[in-house]
């Protein structure tokens, strides 16, 4: 796809603006003649800038000048809105049993409730991710919020699984609001190793939920039924409601958004998946997602069914798991951006997360004899840290190419990885609950094929031989 916007892109795959400074849509780009990437300015650390005042907020677009300011607190929103899809996966999963035997119904029906909700984020950012584009950021964001609010209140009164499964994925729709408009704020303000820089920082702040979430919901679960977890999740969506409303800027000026309706937000995630490079980052982030959530879907039946393991003791196999997923993106954010090539960190995590799940596949099918809990927590910790050297990059690598359609490419990044999540979701259970094979295989199956997207549509090699080629 042609570069847009004078935007050159370096040997990494990184971008920078030609004969200016680091790109921050809507703000005038200082023309310094003869300017490299080397001289760019880049955007201030977030943690020694200034917050936007929320008087900014109320009065509509901020000036260039506050959207550089983008401060603390704002990151912390964005993180917390990135936090809703684990929040709304992972606090439930200590109670997928308990679900089981309250509502009468089979783990493969209780394991739809998931499928319905990855299903939901998916096809939602396909919806919201244009909205932004047309209407800004927030006022979307806000409406997804307040649906979010009331399909999370009925699942928490669903008397039937049936029930449970289409409120599951009205929630899913909704809070994709959450997680495509994250995205395509930090495009709004951030290019670059910036903004693989700031993905990793919304993956610590991120990170914690899904460290937290099961501790909560094994909590909640000792003074209450499964219930109260959305009840818990009820209040959480209330409370960024009010956040967003009263604190979050608008990130897109008017005269950057796009005027047209529903054929020409095809017609630009038509041109956007035309690009073959864009196109590689995508599916390789989705199927390397899509072996995330095999984890996430079988684990529950995996540690407690399987290995007798306590909803409190899978809580913290999994915050364990979370953890190593925050360390191992603080590395890549704060040590590897900037210094090595972000496709070379992509392909040593894709190529982690195939060997760990070739492990668990050996280990699941006995080759080593009958191995206990902590093999398999071991091979399933590598395996979620490394995930840490493939998302936060194949987003930040897709978002360089697409700088005047961040809210389509977003919705595509996103809708991507949550539906082939939801297809892979319920492949885990297909045995039944008393193997971990199906679980390993779906893995070590969409690990392979993220890694042969990567190495056959991106190819990184051959784009680095041709730049050299050109510099010579």
């Amino acid at each position: 796809m042609p570069e847009q916007g004078g935007t050159r892109r370096d040997e990494d795959g990184q971008s920078s603006q030609e004969g200016g400074k680091g790109h921050m849509p809507g703000a005038a780009i200082a023309s310094v003649t003869g300017a490299t990437a080397a001289d760019a300015t880049p955007v201030p650390a977030l943690a020694d800038a200034t917050p936007i005042p929320p008087s900014g907020v109320q009065r509509g677009v901020p000036s260039p000048g506050a959207r550089r300011s983008v401060g603390l607190l704002v990151t912390l929103i964005l993180g917390g809105l990135t936090a809703v899809p684990p929040l709304s996966i992972d606090m439930y999963l200590p109670a997928l049993p308990e679900v089981t035997a309250s509502l009468h119904a089979p783990a493969a029906t209780v394991q739809l409730t998931l499928t319905a909700c990855l299903a939901g984020m998916a096809l939602g950012q396909l919806v919201v991710g244009p909205m932004s584009d047309k209407w800004g950021r927030r006022r979307p964001l806000i409406a997804g919020l307040l649906v979010y609010i009331v399909a999370t209140a009925v699942c928490a009164f669903a008397p039937t699984v049936e029930l449970l499964v289409a409120f599951r994925l009205l929630q899913g729709l909704a809070g994709a609001a959450g997680i495509v408009i994250a995205r395509a704020v930090v495009r709004d303000l951030y290019d670059g190793v910036d903004m693989a820089r700031f993905f990793s920082t919304l993956m610590l702040i991120s990170g914690v939920a899904p460290i937290i979430a099961p501790l909560i919901g094994g909590q909640v679960l000792r003074i209450t039924d499964w219930r109260g977890v959305f009840y818990v999740l009820t209040a959480v969506g209330v409370v960024l409601t009010v956040v967003v409303w009263r604190l979050l800027p608008e990130t897109l000026a008017p005269e950057q958004r796009h005027g047209g309706g529903v054929l020409e937000a095809l017609r630009t995630m038509r041109g956007l998946l035309a690009d073959r490079v864009f196109t590689g980052y995508l599916l390789a982030g989705g199927f390397a997602f899509a072996a995330l959530f095999a984890y996430v879907s079988a684990s529950p039946f995996v540690i407690q069914e399987l290995y007798g393991a306590s909803p409190q003791t899978y809580s913290i196999l999994f915050g364990v798991n979370s953890v190593g997923l925050v360390l191992v993106g603080q590395i890549n954010g704060k040590v590897l951006v900037g210094r090595v090539s972000l496709d070379k960190v992509l392909t040593v995590g894709l190529a982690i997360v195939t060997a760990a799940s070739f492990a668990l596949l050996l280990m699941a099918a006995g080759v080593f004899g009958e191995v206990g809990l902590v093999p398999i927590a071991v091979g399933l910790f590598v395996l979620m840290s490394a995930m840490s050297l493939c998302l936060p990059n194949t987003n930040a690598l897709a978002l360089m190419r697409t700088p005047h359609s961040a809210g389509s490419a977003s919705a595509l990044l996103g809708t991507s990885s949550f539906l082939v999540g939801a297809i892979a979701t319920p492949l885990v259970g297909i045995a039944g609950e008393h193997t971990a094979v199906p679980m390993a295989v779906v893995q070590l199956a969409c690990a392979l094929v993220a890694l042969g997207c990567f190495m056959g549509l991106c190819r990184p090699w051959q784009r680095r031989a041709d730049l050299k080629g050109e510099g010579s």
